[in-house]
């Protein structure tokens, strides 16, 4: 993986503070993540309460 899922939670965290509540389909639109570390990202963030699914 080119960036680690730490780096990848911090720019989903930041999307998500900016745009709110999105599908994930959208965010990886949108942010330029790719789907697998977007969805390692939603679930560090999710272990940590950071989120809610």
């Amino acid at each position: 993986m080119s960036e680690s899922i730490g780096n990848v939670a911090g720019q989903l965290w930041q999307y998500l503070d900016k745009k709110g509540s999105q599908s994930i389909a959208k965010i990886a639109k949108e942010a330029d993540i790719e789907m697998k570390q977007l969805q390692r990202s939603i679930g560090r963030l999710a272990k940590q309460d950071k989120i809610t699914i």
